[in-house]
């Protein structure tokens, strides 16, 4: 009998894979279409896309009662039913939910039984995508608001889910108008053999250098990292590729893990696409995602130039070569080969530039990709209908996460709203700070990292715009700055131990140390966790003020990073002794500060830590060999 039942199990599975596939490329031409003919009225927008992606959820994702023999199982089917009544609602009733006053019109108990069921559907979708983390997290504001406040249950309920300030509010629309369509841009892209044009331009660029493979993870991650938005997928793609290279050259396994954690991290913030926590920066400060990618650009540029030049250094105490020459593309023939393939992200910074909204330049990059890669017979063969298929599929698969993650934090976002915790929370900062600003930055970084910690950067993000900007910007911090600031720490979390995820994604394919490689990443990216303190008392950074001053600022920043970096690693040009390195990281602070003083202060300290270094080298004669030192210094499993 069993050998009866496994073809029927076996067609099953094929028709419920087939099934996604279909629902999947259906959601992704839905939002192509949405691109570009505008987006219908709100309810319908985010009850479709938030009914889609949860029905996907459940078709492909197993619960804990799963099939003996895959598939989804009959709980899973009852949950596609609830999604699907839960999210038809306000769609059906579009009349009523759009005409009624919040507050003063009645709820019924259809309007109840409703609400309560897409919580619960959007809570065990999250929980089955992200983890516990959010969804526990949602759960403990809403315990909070029904048993420490005074407002009516039912009131809640018609909060969450009849207006458009919680679960339908900013950060869904987001992830329907923004996210799915980046993300589908980047799994075409990726089908397309965009991947490996971006391997083979960085292998080509920094290969042949010292500590080459190192360089090449920096810069080819910060380019894939850009278009994926996510740090934890970033290591898995790139990742197989660099992080063995590293380890072939003679990087210690923690070295070669961090390297591209930190590496990947950092794509999050890199324009021109950057990760989904953009395009909600760009709802809630009101402006044009350009406008939000203008001011992450030179603060990007600095945590790469100091990852860049800590690998280089790193490289170059332990004496490691670059690859060979002959192994490696020729950056010529690279772009003649599959340099066109630039042309989807050129697309869609013109069309940005030329002062379209980003849906529609995505939209014009996502329709670039297949007649680009049709120009040339080396990428021509990528271009099949298979893989136009596969690319939409996982797109809007690729896309779950964040509309999961966007949906719970909009119930967050809802409680925070509706209780006035916000201004709790606030008041709590600015009593702890004592009206001191660098304390209170201090304690909004350690409350991002640790909201941060294993959850997506989106939802971590938007939980602390709503706890944690306010208070800074009553204590004077520009906004702009504040929401940046905020944002890099929920970036940082993905690095930061405990709970590193790109961490614990490099240790797998390194085969290292958790702990040990958690270290290093945070002493590779300490120049990333200055930046946001940086450009909070020197908004110039962010491109805010006269150009001169914006030219100034980021000379002196760029400075102050590069000895920092040094003071860092002790290597300049040779291995130095801790007072070189004091002087060059005092130097640094100085520089990293706005104003002609500490300018001066900070070339002063510099030149000093130069001259000590070559007298203590001069005094030391030829016995010093730092690069030997340091080999005979280093783990037998280094080389």
């Amino acid at each position: 009998m069993a050998s009866d039942l496994a073809p029927a199990e076996s067609a099953y599975v094929i028709w419920t894979r087939r099934l996604v596939t279909a629902l999947a490329v259906g959601m992704s031409l839905f939002h192509l279409y949405i691109a570009y003919f505008g987006p219908p009225n709100a309810f319908i927008l985010r009850s479709s896309h938030l009914g889609i992606a949860l029905v996907l959820v459940y078709l492909s994702i197993p619960g804990v009662l799963k099939r003996r023999k895959g598939g989804p199982g009959i709980f899973d089917w009852l949950m596609v039913g609830a999604s699907l009544a839960a999210a038809a609602y306000p769609i059906i009733e579009q009349h009523y939910f759009n005409t009624r006053m919040a507050y003063v019109g009645p709820v019924s108990q259809t309007d109840l039984f409703f609400g309560v069921l897409m919580m619960v559907v959007i809570l065990e979708a999250t929980r089955r995508t992200i983890g516990l983390i959010l969804p526990v997290t949602a759960l403990l504001f809403l315990g909070y608001q029904l048993l420490f406040t005074s407002i009516n249950p039912i009131r809640l309920v018609e909060y969450q889910y009849m207006t458009t300030d919680a679960i339908f509010g900013i950060p869904i629309q987001v992830s329907a108008t923004y996210v799915v369509l980046f993300v589908v841009f980047g799994a075409l892209c990726e089908r397309m053999g965009v991947g490996k044009l971006f391997m083979d331009f960085s292998l080509a660029l920094t290969g042949h250098t010292a500590g080459g493979p190192a360089k090449v993870a920096v810069v080819s991650s910060g380019i894939f990292g850009s278009i994926s938005g996510s740090a934890t997928a970033n290591v898995m793609t790139t990742g197989a590729f660099t992080i063995p290279l590293m380890k072939r050259i003679g990087y210690r396994p923690s070295f070669a893990g961090s390297v591209e954690a930190v590496a990947s991290t950092g794509g999050q913030i890199m324009p021109p696409i950057m990760g989904a926590a953009a395009f909600v920066m760009a709802e809630f400060l009101g402006v044009s995602y350009l406008t939000v990618a203008t001011f992450a650009i030179l603060p990007a540029l600095l945590y790469y130039f100091a990852v860049f030049i800590a690998v280089h250094l790193e490289a170059r105490k332990q004496g490691m070569k670059g690859l060979p020459k002959a192994d490696l593309p020729r950056l010529g023939e690279v772009m003649k080969e599959r340099g066109h393939l630039f042309g989807p992200l050129v697309v869609i910074i013109g069309t940005l530039l030329y002062g379209y909204s980003a849906p529609f330049a995505a939209l014009l990059g996502i329709l670039s990709i297949v007649p680009l890669a049709l120009l040339r017979k080396s990428t021509r063969q990528e271009v099949t209908l298979h893989k136009i298929i596969d690319g939409l599929a996982a797109g809007a698969i690729n896309a779950l996460v964040v509309a999961m993650a966007c949906a719970t934090a909009g119930i967050v976002i809802g409680v925070i709203a509706q209780t006035g915790l916000g201004l709790t929370f606030t008041g709590i900062v600015r009593a702890l700070a004592a009206d001191s600003l660098l304390l209170a930055l201090i304690l909004t970084m350690i409350a991002g990292i640790i909201l941060g910690m294993g959850m997506p950067t989106t939802p971590a993000y938007i939980v602390q715009v709503a706890l944690l900007v306010p208070a800074m910007v009553k204590l004077g911090v520009q906004v702009e700055a504040a929401h940046l600031f905020v944002l890099y720490f929920a970036i940082l979390s993905a690095i930061t131990p405990p709970v590193a995820i790109a961490v614990f994604a490099a240790c797998g394919i390194a085969r290292s140390p958790i702990w040990e490689t958690s270290m290093v990443a945070v002493r590779l990216a300490l120049t990333g966790y200055i930046i946001p303190f940086m450009f909070v008392f020197g908004p110039s950074l962010l491109m805010i003020g006269h150009w001169t001053t914006v030219v100034i600022t980021a000379i002196t920043a760029f400075a102050g990073v590069a000895l920092l970096s040094i003071g860092l690693q002790g290597y300049l040009f040779g291995r130095m002794t801790w007072v070189p390195r004091l002087l060059f990281i005092a130097a640094a602070f100085t520089l990293i500060k706005p104003g002609v003083v500490t300018d001066v202060a900070g070339i002063s300290l510099a030149a000093a830590g130069i001259v000590v270094d070559y007298l203590y080298r001069r005094a030391a004669g030829p016995s010093i060999e730092p690069e030997a030192a340091e080999r005979a210094e280093m783990p037998s499993g280094g080389k």
